[in-house]
């Protein structure tokens, strides 16, 4: 009788393991800095792939563009927001890149990013050059709009040697340029930005035209284009104003499985309504615009939901 009971057990518990879904998927998702809209649309994205993955477990982890890139090439997170500029550089392994990065995978471009530089309306700052001697704050290392900042500067014959530079959060920025400690912020993310809100409410501010700068930063990168910030979307800036632009788009290890990308894929685009609820700049997404060809391979999940939407995209 014992033998029969341990042999029902040994039964049970292999109907038990065969029903579980596999093997519970843990995946690390790495967003963006605190005060940026890739941490909170990070936690819609959690929602929706959990939902959508039986058996996915998505831990949000907080990064930026550059070292998200990284980090899905080093093993260190499965997904990842990046930065079309930088991921581009990442797979052809240039500067600030040291090897080609083979297992980074792209899933969807989402939406328009805008590197802005604010300034105070009373430091009389009128173009970049203007910044030489001043007091900029930017985004930590390992941030694309550091690495424009730095560009930027550079395109105008400048480097960090030329400016007071603080590489710090959203936050801290904002703190700086109220309490006078700095007179610029360059950042780069969707618009209205919440940190830049948050300064014009202490501070009337500007944002700088760049169009000048377009053709010196195409030089170093052909995947900038400029774009337009409208008149209004910041208190008491009544004017267009052309900045840099790039996109922001969902890397993934090369290495994860095609029915769990695919699944996350079909996930975004039939969510679209819940996304633009976090950042409105997806309000418009199609599946077109998720398979928009910014240079990065897609991965072979994501490259299934788009055949099947009609769109050929190239895979790793």
């Amino acid at each position: 009788m014992k033998r029969h009971t341990t042999a029902a057990v040994l039964a049970l518990g292999i109907a038990v393991a065969i029903s579980t879904p596999a093997a519970s998927q843990e995946v690390r998702l790495m967003t963006g800095p605190q005060g940026g809209v890739w941490v909170p649309l990070g936690g819609q994205l959690k929602d929706l792939w959990e939902k959508a993955v039986p058996g996915m477990n998505i831990q949000n982890l907080p990064g930026a563009g550059i070292a998200n890139v990284r980090g899905v090439q080093e093993g260190k997170a499965e997904i990842g927001f990046g930065n079309s500029i930088s991921t581009v550089d990442a797979v052809a392994g240039r500067e600030p890149f040291k090897t080609p990065h083979a297992n980074v995978c792209n899933i969807a471009t989402l939406y328009p990013q805008y590197y802005q530089l604010v300034v105070t309306k009373d430091s009389n700052i009128k173009s970049v050059k203007d910044l030489k001697g001043k007091s900029i704050t930017t985004q930590q290392r390992g941030n694309t709009g550091e690495l424009i900042t730095k560009q930027l500067l550079e395109v105008h014959g400048m480097t960090y040697n030329d400016v007071k530079m603080s590489y710090v959060s959203y936050t801290d920025s904002v703190a700086q340029v109220k309490d006078g400690h700095a007179v610029a912020f360059g950042l780069g993310t969707a618009i209205p930005a919440g940190a830049v809100m948050d300064l014009a409410a202490a501070r009337d501010i500007e944002l700088l035209d760049l169009s000048s700068s377009l053709a010196g930063m195409k030089k170093l990168n052909p995947g900038y284009t400029l774009v337009t910030v409208p008149a209004n979307t910041y208190p008491k800036n009544d004017k267009d104003v052309q900045v840099i632009g790039y996109a922001t788009h969902l890397v993934v290890s090369c290495k994860m499985p095609e029915d769990t990308v695919y699944a996350m894929t079909k996930a975004i685009a039939a969510n679209i309504p819940t996304l633009a609820s976090v950042n409105k700049g997806m309000a418009k997404l199609t599946p077109k615009d998720m398979a928009e060809n910014i240079g990065v391979p897609f991965h072979k999940g994501a490259a299934r939901f788009y055949k099947e939407a009609g769109i050929n995209v190239p895979t790793n």
